[in-house]
């Protein structure tokens, strides 16, 4: 019976293995990623079960393929996995932040945030005029990159400098906004373009735009659509369309208030 030992070491084992493949779960749940994890999932139990019977020729056939068809998987699914190292790193981010913010208010000097009531303010402002508007808010990722291609703003974000910006006569009204914290950085900046082909066919250049710049970075994007008035925003590589302001204020609550 000494296959049916067991130790502490083993229940610590066990303990961390469900812990990170819950992790992993909740992070990817709801995303084309949770499909990559369980096929690789699937393919590495069966290789194990083929190697604990002891087949040693299929063994060795799988065995030497695998790592070469985990790679090819990888590379068909390079954005879902681009997602879920976003998500991931966004995930576990959140633990040092609540650390500083913490030991910022010990210390009387809070982090500047992003003014939720002063960009939801012109977006519903834009909705009214039939504006087209397009918002890009920083989190973790650096978005200086964005900020350089487009004119230089560097000023607090408030709601009537955002109606300026992208009001049509105006000179900057064309291109992305990006702010950081309480900041807009840069105003008429260029964002790359989602290579996607099964998008709606209402999907405009400033969705598209969105869509691209959320799949590179774990950027929030918020667009206003100039024709349907309607508020959209895009994430980690997915575009949630007409969510509406409270819909709209309610994830920013999440993520920025």
């Amino acid at each position: 019976m000494g296959f049916l030992h067991f130790t502490i070491i083993d229940f610590i084992d066990i303990l961390l293995v469900t812990y990170i493949m819950y992790e992993l779960y909740r992070i990817i749940k709801g995303t084309v990623a949770l499909d990559l994890f369980i096929l690789i999932l699937v393919l590495y139990i069966i290789y194990l079960l083929i190697k604990a019977l002891n087949m040693k020729l299929l063994s060795t056939i799988l065995g030497s393929s695998f790592g070469v068809g985990v790679m090819a998987i990888l590379i068909v699914f390079q954005q879902e996995v681009k997602r879920f190292l976003l998500s991931f790193r966004l995930e576990y981010k959140k633990i040092p932040e609540k650390i500083e913010h913490l030991l910022s208010k010990v210390s009387g000097e809070e982090k500047p945030q992003v003014p939720i009531d002063e960009i939801i303010e012109a977006v519903e402002y834009f909705v009214k005029q039939s504006l087209g508007a397009l918002i890009v808010i920083a989190r973790q990722n650096d978005l200086s990159f964005l900020a350089d291609k487009g004119s230089p703003v560097n000023s607090m974000v408030t709601a009537e400098l955002l109606k300026t910006i992208f009001f049509k006569n105006t000179p900057l009204h064309d291109g992305a906004v990006v702010i950081a914290e309480d900041r807009i950085l840069a105003a008429a900046c260029v964002l790359p373009m989602t290579d996607k082909t099964d998008l709606p066919k209402f999907i405009g250049m400033r969705h598209r735009a969105a869509l691209g710049v959320a799949e590179d970075t774990d950027a929030f994007v918020i667009v206003v659509s100039e024709e349907r008035q309607e508020i959209s925003y895009a994430e980690f590589g997915q575009i949630y369309i007409n969510v509406g302001s409270e819909g709209l204020r309610e994830v920013m609550q999440k993520y920025f208030g």
